[in-house]
């Protein structure tokens, strides 16, 4: 299965575009983690960037390999901006 996550308020704290103060959540990271260690493809997918146009691509490579989490890819900055996402295939972490 592919599946792709959320960064910012789904593995880390939410820090309002202060992503280099964002903490790990370790109990949401296990999880990623544990779908990755049963044969499922990880890809990482974050809005950072998509509307400033900052290259957050380095900063937040460093934070997920810091923070031990495991994953095939990261797409930063092509994720759209969005303030509500509907879709029928979608999951809070919460009920991972």
């Amino acid at each position: 299965m592919i599946i792709y996550v959320d960064i910012d308020g789904t593995i880390c704290t939410d820090e309002n575009g202060s992503y280099d103060k964002a903490k790990p959540v370790d109990s949401q990271i296990k999880k990623i983690n544990k779908l990755y260690e049963e044969g499922n493809t990880i890809i990482y997918w974050t809005a950072r960037g998509t509307v400033t146009g900052i290259d957050w691509f380095d900063l937040t490579e460093k934070q997920l390999n810091r923070w031990g989490c495991k994953y095939h890819e990261l797409k930063v900055g092509t994720k759209p901006h969005y303030d509500l996402f509907i879709c029928d295939k979608s999951k809070r972490i919460e009920e991972i």
